[in-house]
């Protein structure tokens, strides 16, 4: 591969992630998995950015009436009922530890308000703008957002990665979508990834 890997940092906000958030994912405060994540997380950014990889930081913000919000599925429903992810909010927020640099050219951030990534947004044409050919993922939740953003970008023709130490999900759920994604994906761990593509892409 030409170009260097690109990393998709899904939902890393304040109401996914901060002890006082509305969503959680099922990470209670005291959790251990929900530091072993923002851990991980932190690691896999870290990595890109000493690697000159490109990041797009993606969070899902609703207007404050949730008159953007489709209704259609229970997930969206739920949102609109706890008070969720509102646009301009604390909760919608990047939180703070994995936000985007500030004036980095290779960072990049927006919005977005269905379940993949893809959907309604200008990703795939700032991936193609890039050069990209190689996603690396990771995010909350694994059942959700980052499924159906690795599903939809492996029919787009992107190779992905699944950062399996980078993602969370309340139950089995983190586990069955890990096992669903592996017919269309690579799953690796933070380590396991830097180590095996270089800023060029994959190490020979």
């Amino acid at each position: 591969m030409n170009s260097a890997p690109v990393v998709l940092a899904l939902h890393y906000q304040n109401d996914q992630l901060h002890p006082e958030g509305r969503i959680r994912v099922g990470l209670s405060e005291d959790d251990p998995a929900r530091a072993r994540l923002i851990a991980a997380a932190g690691r896999l950014l870290a990595g890109a950015r000493a690697r000159g990889w490109p990041v797009i930081h993606v969070r899902m913000a609703f207007r404050p009436d949730y008159a953007d919000l489709a209704r259609n599925t229970p997930i969206f429903r739920k949102t609109e009922e706890i008070g969720a992810v509102r646009d301009g909010h604390w909760g919608s927020e990047f939180f703070a530890e994995l936000a985007p640099l500030q004036d980095s050219p290779r960072e990049f951030a927006f919005k977005h308000n269905r379940i993949s990534a893809f959907y309604g947004t200008e990703l795939e044409s700032l991936l193609r703008l890039l050069g990209a050919t190689q996603l690396v993922i990771g995010g909350i939740a694994t059942h959700s957002v980052v499924e159906s953003t690795v599903r939809d970008a492996a029919d787009r023709g992107f190779e992905v990665t699944v950062v399996a130490d980078a993602c969370a999900a309340a139950g089995a759920a983190h586990d069955n979508a890990l096992a669903s994604m592996k017919l269309i994906a690579e799953v690796s761990d933070v380590d396991g990834v830097l180590a095996a593509l270089s800023p060029q892409g994959k190490s020979a």
